[in-house]
C-alpha cells in the first residue's frame, strides 16, 4: 500500500475513533455535558486534532450526512431525462436502503442521543431541510415552477416526511426487511407521482 493509502486508512481510523468515543460519551453523560476535551481524551487524540475532522460536536453525531447529501443532490438534481425527481429519489433510496435502515447499536445510540438533546434535534431538522430544499428545486423544474412556489415545496415536504418516518420506524425495530420498506416507499412514491401528474396537467 502506498504512503498516501496508509495515511488515508489512519485518518479513517481516527475519524471512527472520534465518532465512537463521542457517541458513547453523549449517551452516558448527555450531549451538553460532554466537552470536546472529553471526546479527545476518550479517542486518544489532542483536542486540536478533533477540529481537523469535525467543525463541532453536532457534526460528529451526523458524521455521514455530508456524504449522503452530496450523493442525494447529484442523483436528484441531475436526474436522467425521462425520470421525475420522485423517480430519482426512489432510486437513491434504493441504492442506500441498507445504510439508511441500519438498526444496529450504533444507530440506536445516535437516535437516543439526538432525542435527548434539543440542540441536536434542531441540527437534524436543519439537515433535513437541506434535503427537502434540493428535492423541491428538482420537483419545481419538473413542474416548470419556481423552487419557492408552494407546489414543489409541498411535494418535497411530503416525500421527505415519508422517508423520515420509515427510517425512524425501522431503527425502532418495526420494519423487518428492505423488501417491506421498499414496498411502503413505493406506495408513498406512487401517491406522490399521481399528484405530480395531476399538477403537470394543470400546467398544460
Amino acid at each position: 500500500m502506498t504512503p498516501a493509502g496508509l495515511r488515508e486508512r489512519k485518518k479513517q481510523r481516527t475519524r471512527e475513533a472520534i465518532v465512537e468515543a463521542a457517541l458513547r460519551l453523549f449517551d452516558e453523560r448527555g450531549f451538553d455535558q460532554t466537552t470536546i476535551a472529553d471526546i479527545a481524551e476518550a479517542a486518544d487524540i489532542a483536542p486540536r486534532t478533533f477540529f481537523g475532522y469535525f467543525p463541532s460536536k453536532e457534526d460528529v453525531v451526523f458524521a455521514d450526512s455530508a456524504e449522503f447529501f452530496d450523493e442525494f443532490s447529484q442523483r436528484v438534481v441531475h436526474h436522467d431525462e425521462g425520470e421525475t425527481a420522485i423517480d430519482a429519489l426512489r432510486a437513491w433510496f434504493t441504492d442506500h436502503i441498507d445504510e439508511l435502515l441500519q438498526s444496529d447499536e450504533r444507530n440506536q445510540c445516535r437516535r437516543r442521543v439526538i432525542s435527548g438533546s434539543d440542540a441536536l434535534a434542531a441540527h437534524e431538522r436543519s439537515i433535513t431541510g437541506r434535503f427537502q430544499d434540493v428535492l423541491a428545486e428538482a420537483v419545481a423544474r419538473d413542474l416548470g415552477d419556481s423552487a419557492e412556489d408552494l407546489r414543489p415545496r409541498l411535494v418535497a415536504a411530503a416525500a421527505i416526511a415519508a422517508l423520515e418516518s420509515l427510517i425512524h420506524q425501522d431503527i425502532k425495530g418495526k420494519a423487518s426487511s428492505s423488501k417491506q420498506a421498499l414496498a411502503v416507499i413505493d406506495q408513498a412514491m406512487d401517491f406522490l407521482q399521481g399528484g405530480l401528474a395531476a399538477l403537470r396537467k394543470q400546467v398544460a
